[in-house]
C-alpha cells in the first residue's frame, strides 16, 4: 500500500494517506479524527515519539511551557506557521512542564526550542522564540 503515513494525534493509530489526498481533509480510519490540521496541535510524549518515529510528514515541534514568557510570546506565531503550512508540515506543541521526560529524551536545554522530524529522525533544531515567517522559513520542506 502506498501513501504519507500519518500518526493520529486523538488514537495514536499510524494512517497512509495518499500524498494528492492531503489537502482533501483525510481522517483516521480507526477514530475518525482529522489528520492533518491548520492548528497547532498539543500531543503527549507517547504519541510525540509514536509520529517522529513513523510519520512522512515532516512533523515540527515546540517544547515549550507556561510560564515561559518567550513561549507565550511565540504561541500565536507558532499557530499562524502552522495554518500556513497545513497539508506540508504539521506543527504540534509539547508542555515540557507536563512531560518532564521531553527534556531528557529530545536533549531540551532551554525553551522554547523548535524541533523537525522527518523519516523517523531529527533533522534540525532552534532554540529561542521567533515569528511565524521565521517558523515557515525553517520549517520549509
Amino acid at each position: 500500500m502506498s501513501g504519507l503515513k500519518i500518526t493520529c494525534f486523538d488514537c495514536g493509530q499510524v494512517n497512509r494517506v495518499p500524498a494528492d489526498k492531503l489537502d482533501a481533509a483525510p481522517k483516521c480510519a480507526s477514530c475518525g479524527a482529522h489528520l492533518v490540521s491548520d492548528k497547532a496541535i498539543e500531543i503527549d510524549m507517547r504519541t510525540l515519539e509514536k509520529a517522529a518515529r513513523n510519520d512522512d510528514l515532516p512533523l515540527v515541534v515546540d517544547f515549550w511551557a507556561p510560564w515561559c514568557g518567550p513561549c507565550r510570546m511565540m504561541a500565536p506565531e507558532f499557530s499562524k506557521a502552522a495554518s500556513a503550512l497545513s497539508g506540508k508540515a504539521r506543527l504540534v506543541k509539547v508542555n515540557t512542564e507536563a512531560e518532564p521526560r521531553a527534556g531528557q529524551i529530545y536533549g531540551i536545554r532551554g525553551i522554547p526550542t523548535m524541533v523537525k522530524f522527518k523519516g523517523g529522525r531529527e533533522v534540525k533544531r532552534q532554540s529561542g522564540a521567533v515569528g511565524a515567517a521565521a517558523i515557515m522559513a525553517w520549517a520549509q520542506v
